[in-house]
C-alpha cells in the first residue's frame, strides 16, 4: 500500500475509510455491493480486526455504507436531495393548491405526509420573542410542531410560532387549516406576505430531534429560523425548520438590489 505523507500520518482506520471512500465515489464499489468482512479488509490493508472495524463505523456514519444483521456491510443506495427552493412562497405555487412541502414532493415524485404531534400555547424562546415581537415571559403564542415525510422518511421538523391573541380559536389552532394552508388562513387574518428573512445555520442534532428524524450518528442538520412579514412590515409568523442535512438542499435565486 502506498499513499501520500498527509495520508501515512493518519490512523490506520481514516486511512482504510479514506481509501473506500474514494473506491466508493469512483464507482469501483457500486450501489448494493457488498464489503469485503473486517477480517479480509484487515488482511488486505495489513492491520488488526478492531482497525477495519472502525473503518466501517467511520463510513457508516458517513452515510456510505449500510449493515445488514446477518449479511454484512453494503454500499448504500445513492441519497435522493429534497430540495427547497426560495419561490416555495411565490403566488404562482400558491395557485396550485399545494403546501410548499407538497409541491416540492410532488415534482420529485415523492409522497408527502405530514404529521402534527402538538398544537400548544406556550412561552415562546427568547430568540422567537425576539422575531415576533411579543413577550417572553407570558404565554404569548401557538407553537404548531410538524414532522414531514417524503415517501414515509422523515425529512424535516418544523416549529412555527403564531401570536396567541390573533389565532385562538380560529382554524390556526387544529391539525387542518383548510386547502390554503396556514397562509391563506393569515391572510384571511390581515396578513398578506410581501417579504421574508431565513437565518440559516448548520449544527448537530438534539437527541429529540436525531430520534425523530431517524439520523445516523454523526450527522448534521440545517436549522433554517424564518420569519414572515406582512404588507406593513410586521412580521406575523415564525417557524424553525430542522432539516437532516444528508436529505435536504437549499435553493435561493434572490435579485441583486442596486
Amino acid at each position: 500500500m502506498t499513499g501520500s505523507a498527509s495520508s501515512m500520518q493518519q490512523p490506520p482506520s481514516r486511512r482504510i475509510a479514506g481509501d473506500l471512500r474514494r473506491r466508493i465515489e469512483s464507482g469501483e464499489l457500486r450501489s448494493g455491493d457488498k464489503l469485503p468482512s473486517e477480517r479480509a479488509l484487515a488482511e488486505q490493508y495489513g492491520a488488526a480486526r478492531n482497525t477495519a472495524r472502525e473503518a466501517i463505523r467511520l463510513l457508516t456514519e458517513q452515510g456510505l455504507v449500510t449493515a445488514k444483521h446477518g449479511k454484512g456491510v453494503f454500499v448504500r443506495e445513492p441519497q435522493k436531495l429534497f430540495r427547497l427552493g426560495s419561490d416555495r412562497y411565490s403566488v404562482r405555487n400558491r395557485e396550485t393548491g399545494l403546501t410548499p412541502f407538497r409541491l416540492e414532493a410532488e415534482r420529485q415524485g415523492k409522497v408527502a405526509r405530514i404529521e402534527v404531534p402538538s398544537i400548544t400555547r406556550e412561552r415562546p424562546p427568547t430568540d422567537i420573542a425576539e422575531r415576533l415581537q411579543v413577550s417572553p415571559d407570558e404565554e404569548s403564542v401557538v407553537h404548531r410542531e410538524n414532522h414531514y415525510f417524503a415517501d414515509d422518511e422523515p425529512v424535516q421538523i418544523v416549529s412555527t410560532y403564531l401570536r396567541w391573541n390573533e389565532v385562538q380559536g380560529t382554524l390556526l389552532m387544529q391539525s387542518r387549516t383548510g386547502k390554503d394552508g396556514i397562509y391563506g388562513q393569515l391572510e384571511e387574518l390581515g396578513h398578506t406576505m410581501t417579504r421574508v428573512r431565513d437565518e440559516i445555520s448548520a449544527r448537530m442534532p438534539t437527541p429529540a430531534e436525531a430520534t425523530t428524524l431517524k439520523l445516523l450518528p454523526g450527522v448534521p442538520v440545517l436549522e433554517v429560523l424564518h420569519t414572515s412579514f406582512d404588507q406593513d412590515g410586521v412580521p406575523f409568523e415564525v417557524s424553525r425548520y430542522v432539516h437532516r442535512a444528508d436529505r435536504t438542499g437549499l435553493l435561493y435565486e434572490l435579485p441583486v438590489e442596486g
